[in-house]
């Protein structure tokens, strides 16, 4: 551990000044809009976690606090606030507000960190409202106030201390920045939970003041002592194991600090994250790339020396070892580079064969010692190598020999006349019947109708040969035009608007979710990017004299029935039974009219809790969706 001594005003680098943050926000912080209110908070507590990282630190508090502010609190060493020998002014008004000035450049202050420039804190401040940082520090408490970036005062000593250091900041997002400046309890502890399991021995503590008086305010206190091997069980909590003793490392190799953890699990999905100094790499990068060279490597080396892939004709490949796995790779590096500022993937070169050195070795020592957990990991390989064999002929049968490289469409599809992608919208419609009525009733220019034959296939239950081999599954793949797999082209998308229209009951809803299953794990990029859209048809209609009411659920058409009737009207109400009772015309102005009609946009806020929901809600384990049932039921709205 370096000591208290060797982070000082020295330590402190200043590279230019602040102003284009506020003139340019989405470069340095990825939006304006709720993930980059959340990203501000992120910076923040990144700079105490490094701290932690360090060994300087053991204890973070997060404070959403009543006005709508939120506060960040550490025990670290406290940013040294003697004057800066190049700025002329205290070093923490120079990292406050001097871009690119931070400890993050000398080697002296952090060996590792999550901060790549400097630049994060001062991101938070040049976009609150207001900020106050409180440095506990040298026996003494300092404080400086800014507006907007800018210092209002000097730094000044607002008190003294004893046997106590740290930094606190507390800030106001601008509003005249953000879309809304309202933080979700729920996303900062999701943020706080991944730091505390990939720093083991750092407790978190998450306090919301914003509850109502009299109700009991939620506190949050994380604390794992065994990291990401915790966070690897936490992330399986609800799956069944095939190794019920997960593989772990932590070792350094020339310089770089490699920490995976392993588990597989009985489904078919590959959930791996990826950490450098704690800040997560959504696209991974060279420390992926190595954890999947050993993966692979270390897999067919003990299988082939266990006599265990007899029968095979080639060795297993790496979409073989990956389904059904569950990891966690985090590395420290002394100087990570990133892409961007969003620190979306890593690349350096060396971290690649850090880790596939380190997971190799280790991996063959964990497969030694634990022989039972090692052949039932080989053997769901293997299991997975059989059934993408099958799937690879349903595959050529769907790509090679039907429609997805000619011109032949669905004969259940009525396609529309543009050919404009970006005018045309295709219903997928619930039966033959409502595909009918959606057939007349659309406008024939830019609006295309494909009915589906009753419930499709629930594709998070079945292997992907016999999802291919699926004819409504066929039928939409041929239609949206993109391919699937590697071969999925967004660029030929043939519907801009892909629209799912079911009944307004619990079988249309559960019609909705297989339509949305299918869509969100065979085409993500579809729902990622924004394609995909709910109709909202009317459950009631009332009619009073010639006027006809459309309502989307009960409460609104009873409220509207209570109006009426005060005001000496007689309503009458009637229910639809279905989309297929509907009549073209009525369709028409209620469900697909531009003018009149509401549409749902499905969008993918948390990508990791979409995958837990599909997986609960439409998976083969039943345990945890009849503790969802359990959970929700006394508000479920029953059809009945």
């Amino acid at each position: 551990m370096a000591s208290k001594s060797d982070y000082k005003a020295s330590s402190i680098q200043v590279l230019q000044g602040l102003e284009a943050v506020r003139k340019r926000p989405a470069m340095y912080i990825g939006s304006t809009d709720r993930n980059g209110l959340h990203h501000i908070f992120t910076e923040i507590l990144d700079n105490s976690v490094d701290e932690a990282i360090g060994g300087y630190c053991t204890r973070i508090w997060v404070t959403l606090h009543k006005d709508g502010s939120l506060s960040v609190k550490d025990n670290g060493r406290g940013i040294p606030i003697e004057i800066h020998s190049q700025t002329k002014v205290s070093t923490l008004e120079t990292v406050m507000t001097n871009l690119h000035a931070g400890g993050k450049f000398e080697e002296g202050a952090y060996k590792v960190s999550g901060g790549l420039h400097g630049v994060g804190m001062k991101c938070t401040n040049a976009l609150s409202e207001w900020m106050i940082t409180t440095v506990r520090r040298d026996g003494g408490v300092y404080q400086q106030e800014y507006k907007r970036g800018v210092p209002q005062a000097p730094v000044k000593k607002v008190g003294s201390i004893e046997n106590e250091t740290g930094t606190e900041h507390r800030f106001m997002p601008d509003s005249d920045i953000f879309t809304e400046t309202d933080f979700d309890f729920k996303e900062i502890v999701r943020k706080c939970r991944q730091h505390a399991y990939l720093t083991a021995g750092l407790r978190i503590s998450i306090l919301d003041e914003r509850i109502d008086e009299g109700k009991e305010k939620p506190i949050f206190d994380l604390y794992f002592e065994d990291g990401i091997k915790s966070y690897v069980l936490f992330m399986n909590i609800d799956e069944k194991m095939v190794n019920e003793i997960p593989f772990y490392v932590n070792k350094e190799y020339e310089g770089v600090v490699v920490e995976a953890a392993i588990q597989y699990t009985n489904g078919m999905d590959e959930n791996v994250k990826c950490y450098t100094n704690n800040i997560i790499n959504p696209e991974g990068g060279t420390h992926l790339a190595g954890f999947r060279t050993a993966l692979t490597s270390a897999i067919n080396t003990y299988a082939q020396k266990s006599d265990l892939l007899k029968g095979l004709t080639t060795s297993l490949n790496g979409d073989d070892v990956r389904e059904g796995l569950t990891a966690v790779v985090s590395v420290k590096v002394t100087d990570p580079q990133f892409e961007g500022q969003t620190k979306i993937k890593l690349n350096n070169p060396e971290v690649k064969n850090a880790v596939t050195k380190v997971l190799r070795d280790e991996l063959l020592t964990y497969f030694d010692e634990h022989p039972k957990e090692a052949k039932s990991i080989v053997d769901k390989a293997i299991l997975s190598y059989k059934a993408k064999a099958a799937a690879k002929a349903a595959r050529d049968a769907v790509i090679r020999k039907s429609a997805l490289e000619s011109t032949t469409l669905p004969g259940k599809l009525a396609d529309c006349i543009s050919n404009d992608p970006k005018d045309c919208e295709l219903y997928i419609v619930e039966g033959d019947s409502a595909g009918g009525s959606a057939k007349q009733g659309r406008d024939r220019h830019t609006q295309a109708v494909l009915p589906l034959r009753g419930k499709i296939i629930n594709t998070n239950k079945y292997r992907v040969d016999r999802v291919l081999g699926n004819n409504e599954f066929k039928d939409i793949t041929t239609a949206l035009g993109v391919g699937i797999g590697t071969s999925l082209d967004i660029g030929k998308l043939r519907y801009h608007k892909i629209v799912i229209m079911s009944d307004a009951d619990v079988d249309g809803l559960h019609i909705t979710t297989l339509v949305l299953t299918l869509l969100f794990r065979f085409f993500r990029p579809l729902v990622e990017q924004g394609y995909v859209y709910v109709a909202q048809p009317p459950l009631h209609k009332v009619e009073i004299g010639k006027k006809k009411y459309y309502f989307l659920n009960d409460s609104e058409k009873d409220a509207f029935v209570k109006k009426a009737k005060s005001a000496g009207k007689t309503p009458v109400a009637n229910r639809f039974k279905g989309l297929g009772e509907m009549n073209p015309d009525q369709l028409w102005e209620t469900t697909m009219n531009p003018e009149n009609r509401a549409l749902k946009q499905v969008h993918i806020e948390d990508g990791e809790e979409a995958e837990k929901t599909f997986e609960m809600l439409m998976g083969s384990e039943v345990p945890p969706r009849r503790r969802f049932i359990q959970r929700y039921a006394k508000k479920a709205n029953l059809d009945v």
